[in-house]
């Protein structure tokens, strides 16, 4: 905590969290004041936050898997489950090492090439090379903010575009693990979204169309083309969206199968080459 907020300070904005439902208001007062200059500064803070603007959003960054990204007002917060995303991306980027060991290539090639599409704060990918340095990390997104924040975070390659369409060439039949962490709300459930995400982020990163999977079913349609033999393209999931996803990704000529973590309680569905 900040040396320069007082104990009354500290203790009007408990109070002020509580009576807006923050059901964690201490360690959210105090991670307030630790983003704070001042009183003063602690006080404009919590208005925001007890307004309902997300935590990480306030005081402009998130703590996840293992690394603090940097974020910027409407932009998406990265959640806990998407680590299920990390964990697996990162085993596959091992295995893809292990592979380009074993055979001859120019230095180009030796490095694992990473894929974050429809990249938000660049969160996913940025936690996929913490885990495994050395990889060729490119992240993409259709929103101006979103690919700002991206490179606020370090990411050196940012494309900004719709989906694949503004990736340089290079990176054609080259991937070899695509984080696809895509909009996949169902339109209809928008509404059910709590406040924080429903108010404050933007619905282009949230509404997946009708079933949720309307740009999962454009990501997977051209994956061939961008996936190397041995790339594996990844995007999170419902329970309900298991069959439709596999379905799409059987479609363009891939095959699948879905990830299941019971403590995250998240969801990967996992394509690949024939």
């Amino acid at each position: 905590m900040s040396v320069t907020i007082t104990e009354n300070a500290l203790a009007t904005a408990i109070t002020a969290l509580r009576a807006a439902g923050c059901v964690f208001a201490e360690e959210e007062a105090a991670i307030l004041s630790a983003a704070a200059a001042d009183d003063a500064a602690l006080e404009v803070l919590v208005k925001r936050r007890a307004q309902g603007e997300p935590l990480e959003q306030v005081v402009g960054h998130a703590d996840f898997a293992g690394i603090r990204v940097r974020l910027r007002p409407g932009v998406f917060v990265p959640r806990v489950r998407s680590q299920l995303l990390v964990d697996v991306a990162a085993r596959h980027v091992n295995e893809a090492r292990h592979v380009n060991e074993a055979r001859p290539m120019n230095a180009a090639e030796a490095h694992p090439v990473v894929l974050d599409l429809c990249c938000g704060s660049g969160a996913l990918g940025l936690a996929v090379r913490h885990r495994t340095p050395g990889i060729h990390l490119h992240a993409a997104d259709l929103d101006p903010t979103a690919t700002a924040c991206a490179r606020d975070n370090g990411i050196s390659h940012v494309h900004e575009g719709d989906l694949y369409e503004p990736l340089p060439a290079k990176l054609r039949a080259r991937v070899d693990v695509l984080l696809a962490n895509v909009p996949y709300v169902a339109t209809p459930h928008l509404p059910l979204l709590p406040a924080e995400a429903r108010d404050h982020e933007p619905r282009l990163a949230l509404d997946g169309g009708p079933d949720g999977l309307d740009i999962f079913r454009r990501v997977v349609g051209s994956a061939p083309m961008w996936l190397s033999e041995t790339g594996i393209l990844l995007s999170e999931i419902t329970e309900a969206q298991e069959r439709p996803a596999l379905d799409a990704i059987r479609d363009s000529g891939l095959d699948g199968d879905v990830i299941y973590d019971e403590d995250l309680d998240a969801r990967v569905v996992r394509a690949r080459k024939l």
